[in-house]
């Protein structure tokens, strides 16, 4: 008996070191991907987020968002999963990039500044772009929470992007009608 027991002690050491060490490289990857924004790059934030103001409040990226927002989403029963099974072929991916909301965004992201571009509804369903995103709705997302509080958003650190997976500093602002926050345009600047 005294042997099981040393046995288990012994394993539940090893099992809670192994643990302990792979949380801290875990911690360490993460923080290792992670970067301050340098003056450069804040230059180019506040650049972009005029544009982005600018644009959002484009009128077919206006009409697109309502339109989005009376439907429910442009895409009836959409989840990130069923999202990311689609084939960037797929009808409801082409339907959303050749809507007139996408075409404006895409002669928009021609800009070497950034690496993407879509607008979003109030509730984060994707309205345009001219790319098919990781996420349809990114609404737990701080790009989309921030803004569609309708003030900007900056993230805090340069990381790579989960779309574009470029070094980028996430930034988006609300697309507003009547003074309300009705949808986000979403963008990464690229930090190179």
């Amino acid at each position: 008996m005294n042997v099981q027991k040393n046995v288990s002690i012994k394993y539940t050491k090893v099992v809670s070191a192994f643990l302990a060490g792979a949380v801290i490289a875990l911690g360490s990857a993460t923080n290792v991907s992670a970067e301050p924004i340098s003056p450069d790059v804040q230059a180019k934030i506040e650049h972009y987020k005029a544009k982005l103001t600018e644009w959002a409040a484009n009128p077919a990226i206006v009409a697109a968002v309502k339109n989005s927002n009376a439907k429910g989403g442009l895409v009836h029963d959409m989840s990130n999963a069923k999202w990311d099974d689609l084939k960037d072929n797929d009808p409801a991916v082409t339907d959303i990039q050749n809507s007139d909301a996408s075409k404006f965004l895409k002669t928009q992201e021609t800009d070497k500044g950034i690496n993407k571009l879509y607008a979003r509804d109030g509730k984060g369903n994707l309205v345009a772009g001219a790319s098919k995103p990781a996420l349809y709705n990114n609404a737990s997302r701080p790009p989309f929470k921030n803004a569609i509080d309708g003030k900007a958003y900056v993230d805090s650190e340069v990381k790579e992007d989960l779309t574009t997976k470029k070094k980028s500093v996430q930034l988006s602002v609300p697309i507003m009608s009547e003074g309300k926050a009705i949808g986000v345009l979403h963008t990464a600047v690229t930090a190179n």
